[in-house]
């Protein structure tokens, strides 16, 4: 799959990954409660801007974003989660899946931008990958 193919699965991601950040800022429980709504809740933000973000920069390639969530549901890689209760560490181990996903998938999509000569989504991504990388380390603080 070339890099422009990997912007969509990224943007399904995010589309996928802002409700999910949703549902374990809602539901969590337990001692680590608010420190974890408010992280979930910085990274829902944070998820959103990026996923607007990204659909404009597949509007300047001349390609049409996917916008439905069945196209999103269809194309990524992070999957759904039913609502329920989530203890912190629970928590904490879903966040930190999804998001060495988009670490993964931000740094094949930054290394074939670099191959194709694309230093705008070069750019981009390399500011994901160092946002998906700190926080990753911050789950894993808050897990140890």
């Amino acid at each position: 799959m070339n890099y422009l193919d990997l912007l969509q699965k990224y943007l399904a991601n995010l589309g996928v990954m802002v409700v999910k950040l949703h549902n374990l800022h809602w539901n969590v429980t337990g001692n680590r409660f608010m420190r974890i709504h408010t992280f979930t809740e910085e990274l829902y933000n944070q998820a959103f801007e990026d996923f607007d973000e990204v659909a404009e920069l597949l509007k300047t390639k001349e390609i049409l974003p996917l916008s439905t969530l069945k196209e999103y549901l269809n194309e990524a890689s992070i999957e759904e989660i039913t609502a329920r209760d989530f203890s912190g560490r629970e928590s904490l181990e879903i966040l930190k899946k999804d998001l060495e996903i988009m670490r993964q998938l931000g740094t094949d999509i930054r290394n074939q931008a670099d191959e194709a000569g694309d230093f705008e989504v070069v750019a981009l991504f390399e500011d994901y990958v160092a946002f998906f990388s700190k926080n990753i380390w911050f789950t894993q603080a808050m897990l140890g």
